[in-house]
């Protein structure tokens, strides 16, 4: 299998619901996103695909996010803004975005600060 990963960023306020601490107020951050990819094969060119187009995609995905107050977003009414929860969202957003059949959309990785992260991965344990 080849794998590549593309980066993205998107600034943001939430509050998470029934916290109990500091993070049920609202507050922002700048978020980080990755996103990883993978196929068997190598296309005509011997990528996996364009980064710019994979970039491009996940750019895409994140435009509903940037500079936005996330509890308001659909999806986040009924889930809380979780790290892991907009890990889990942003995936199948992109999931959905990329049309080719070779690639597999293995991971996607969201920091809310430099030593934060949370990841959602469809169908591992």
């Amino acid at each position: 299998m080849y794998a590549i990963k593309v980066w993205s960023h998107f600034s943001a306020a939430h509050n998470l619901r029934g916290y109990q601490g500091k993070c049920e107020n609202l507050h922002g951050h700048n978020w980080k996103v990755e996103a990883e990819v993978a196929s068997s094969g190598l296309n005509k060119l011997s990528m996996v695909c364009d980064f710019k187009e994979l970039k491009e995609k996940l750019t895409k995905v994140l435009r509903e996010f940037d500079h936005s107050y996330l509890n308001k977003i659909s999806f986040f009414k009924k889930n809380n803004p979780t790290s892991e929860k907009i890990a889990e969202y942003i995936f199948y957003q992109l999931k959905k975005a990329i049309k080719d059949k070779n690639l597999i959309l293995k991971k996607v990785s969201v920091w809310e600060t430099e030593s934060s992260q949370a990841s959602f991965t469809e169908g591992e344990t």
